[in-house]
């Protein structure tokens, strides 16, 4: 999504571009997530409360988080900038930040896909935040709270409300918050497909492969493929879990690490369905309704990028994903497995690498990328032409890693 949308905003200013992928656009990071186009991300996953629950997460036994003990000690400098970054007096001004990019997502997205003809794919029903416990209620109105203070409209729901806009969940939660100022696609890799094919017709070239690596000219950047090379006045690197590896050979040491996460589809029993995606807090996964069924996607995984599949969590959460609704026969027989691609402070990158002229970075989007992908490239194609972008980018800098 961050790679078709920054040569889409390139294009529409100007520049003949050139996009390079080893797989069809879609096919990676951006195929395997909730859809969710999300207004209301704008909290960070190391946030201080991070603190409270990291005792249960270091158990390496719960749904939310898990983690491969070698690549943690493998990776300690990532580790400790990222639970520094859980300090209070980190939060407000990463808030700040996010809530600029998913404040443009829904209004960007909803102009690409009706220019890129593909509005039927989308749901402005927003998605739901729901509580099994007790404490359910009052913190679903805590939270409603805390959004209406960042202008982002989400309504509390008890569980006669959540039995009238999902008649079809079964009535195990207390309570819910429905976030109504985001919208979800039954589809994101045809999304990201669409968008894809608009730029091709409106005269961008796509080819479809590896990329061996990247290197300076006299007049820009070259690019050595499998399919020849490929030179540009200006490189703009955004391959998400796999960026880092570009970059280091350019003397670039760029701090990004992974959240793996895994999904499987399932039909739904005698007809039920659900109206949006939908959060199962106590239980850590998320249940999206897609073209090809109901996505199930699994809490986080902190190991390297392409280490073997591990599928506890995902086997975790099924049981609880069916008592919430009726879940039938798994639709594949494979389980997909992804690589968000995170640094410390849970900001993506956007804008030009220092020392390096002419080259432009643009990923880190980590669980937002699909959401924020089309202001990520508005902000990266007016800081090339030197326009205002539609959000500040300072907070995305690359010189707050790089030097």
């Amino acid at each position: 999504m961050v790679g078709v949308s920054c040569a889409l905003a390139l294009q529409k200013r100007g520049f003949t571009v050139t996009l390079i992928d080893r797989r069809e656009p879609g096919s990676e990071t951006s195929y395997g997530n909730a859809g969710v186009i999300s207004r209301s991300s704008i909290v960070p996953l190391n946030n201080p409360s991070l603190w409270q629950s990291l005792p249960a997460y270091l158990r390496n036994d719960h749904a939310a988080i898990r983690y491969r003990l070698g690549h943690l000690l493998r990776n300690p400098g990532w580790i400790l900038r990222f639970l520094a970054e859980a300090r209070p007096s980190r939060l407000a001004p990463r808030i700040a930040a996010l809530d600029s990019l998913t404040s443009h997502a829904l209004p960007m997205h909803k102009q690409w896909m009706a220019e890129a003809g593909v509005s039927q794919r989308l749901r402005e029903t927003g998605w739901l935040k729901l509580w099994r416990s007790e404490a359910g209620p009052e913190k679903a109105k805590a939270e409603q709270l805390w959004f209406e203070d960042h202008s982002v409209r989400s309504e509390p729901l008890d569980r006669q409300a959540l039995s009238g806009l999902e008649p079809d969940l079964n009535p195990i939660f207390t309570a819910g918050l429905w976030h109504k100022d985001s919208a979800s696609v039954d589809w994101p890799q045809a999304v990201v497909a669409a968008y894809a094919a608009m730029f091709a017709a409106r005269g961008g070239r796509i080819v479809q492969a590896v990329v061996a690596g990247l290197s300076a000219t006299p007049s820009g950047w070259k690019a050595d493929t499998e399919a020849g090379p490929f030179n540009a006045a200006i490189a703009v690197i955004a391959f998400g879990p796999w960026s880092a590896d570009f970059l280091k050979p350019l003397g670039l040491d760029v701090p990004l690490n992974v959240e793996r996460g895994y999904h499987r589809h399932y039909r739904a029993e005698d007809g039920r369905k659900l109206g949006r995606p939908l959060h199962d807090v106590e239980a850590s996964y998320m249940l999206a309704p897609m073209e090809r069924g109901y996505r199930l996607t699994s809490g986080v995984e902190l190991a390297h990028r392409d280490a073997p599949s591990n599928h506890a969590q995902i086997d975790q959460v099924l049981p609880s994903a069916r008592e919430a609704f009726a879940l039938g026969e798994q639709v594949e027989t494979t389980t997909w497995r992804g690589a968000r691609p995170t640094l410390p402070d849970s900001l993506p990158m956007i804008g030009e690498a220092p020392r390096k002229p002419g080259l432009w970075l643009a990923f880190g989007n980590q669980h937002i990328g699909f959401s924020t992908g089309p202001v990520t490239g508005e902000i990266l194609a007016a800081l090339v032409t030197g326009e205002t972008p539609p959000a500040d980018p300072a907070p995305f800098s690359p010189r707050r890693y790089l030097k």
